[in-house]
């Protein structure tokens, strides 16, 4: 009986010291959501909803969409703990603290932006190129 208890007490303390790494890990991974600028066009979206809804309304809707934001990141950040071990998103996350990656983060919207007109140009003269080939 005392080995049954000695077992268990060993199981018992796996499972919980687990639990806090998985739980370290997902904070992390969250951080590191955040620090990246990952959660930027998702909080966006919020904003340019919210100019769809009338004015008196935009506190209420702030607060429930806001409420939606925490279950939404923890399933990305599943996703991601999917791709990535605990150790990789804390270089990850010191590459973020770091000068160059609190630029790298601070730039990614804008590049973005740019990157998003270059992509439309793209298409256009892809557009070109494949009307050429459709024709009969």
């Amino acid at each position: 009986m005392k080995k049954f208890f000695t077992i268990l007490a060993i199981v018992a303390m796996s499972y919980f010291g687990f639990s806090q790494d998985s739980s370290t890990f997902k904070a992390d991974t969250i951080r590191f959501l955040e620090v990246s600028g990952a959660t930027e066009p998702i909080r966006n979206i919020g904003e340019q909803i919210k100019m769809m809804i009338p004015e008196d309304r935009h506190e209420e809707f702030t607060k429930d969409f806001e409420a939606t934001l925490p279950p939404f990141f923890s399933k990305i950040a599943d996703i991601y703990m999917q791709e990535f071990t605990h150790d990789e998103i804390k270089q990850i996350l010191a590459f973020y603290d770091s000068e160059i990656g609190k630029k790298v983060a601070s730039k990614t919207g804008e590049l973005m932006d740019k990157a998003s007109v270059a992509g439309e140009q793209w298409g256009l003269d892809l557009q070109m190129i494949m009307s050429k080939y459709l024709e009969n």
